[in-house]
């Protein structure tokens, strides 16, 4: 069985991984809203928990069990589950959020297209992601390959490009070493 990064992490992930964007990411998910959001690759719950006050339910889901044990133990509804495809019912959330996850995630096109059928129509959809653009990052993104992890980043336009042909309002957004793609699911059916 291979090396599980986050399951070694889980225990002081929110001590060395702080989440310091709430103001943003109030911004750019539209909160306060009512109705359920879903923190696809939440892992320990700790954008979800500052969230919280923000909307009616959270569900954290994950795939390791490890973050998920430290979500739980915050009182937050978990769910164990591969991102690449969802056990929600199509049009279950208002929003939908991954929060530096996506380059985790080893088949991305299916991650966008379960998170997007799960996300209401007229519900709003963010990733934020590493912005590989940047020298930073373009650093972590070495330090991550060197540590065996199977992290795979996307430019944010790339990340967009996976949301075209949907009928999506899809926006990109970058401060610092970050990048918020965030879309828009239409009310009217294609």
């Amino acid at each position: 069985m291979p090396f599980d990064h986050f399951d070694f992490l889980a225990p002081f992930y929110d001590r060395v991984i702080r989440f310091d964007r709430l103001e943003k990411m109030l911004e750019v998910t539209a909160l306060p809203a009512a109705g359920t959001l879903l923190d696809a690759g939440g892992g320990t719950g700790r954008v979800a928990e500052a969230l919280r006050p923000y909307v009616d339910r959270i569900v954290v889901a994950d795939i390791s069990a490890g973050m998920l044990a430290q979500a739980r133990s915050k009182g937050l509804t978990v769910t164990s589950t591969h991102t690449e495809k969802l056990p929600f019912p199509d049009d279950s959330f208002e929003r939908v959020l991954m929060v530096d996850a996506l380059h985790h995630v080893i088949h991305q096109a299916e991650t966008a297209r379960e998170l997007y059928r799960v996300l209401k129509p007229g519900g709003r959809l963010v990733i934020e992601e590493p912005d590989v653009r940047t020298f930073s990052v373009k650093l972590i993104a070495v330090a991550e390959k060197l540590a065996l992890m199977r992290s795979h980043f996307l430019s944010p336009p790339k990340i967009a490009e996976l949301f075209s042909g949907n009928g999506a309002k899809v926006e990109i957004l970058a401060q610092d070493y970050n990048a918020w793609v965030v879309v828009e699911k239409s009310r009217i059916r294609n």
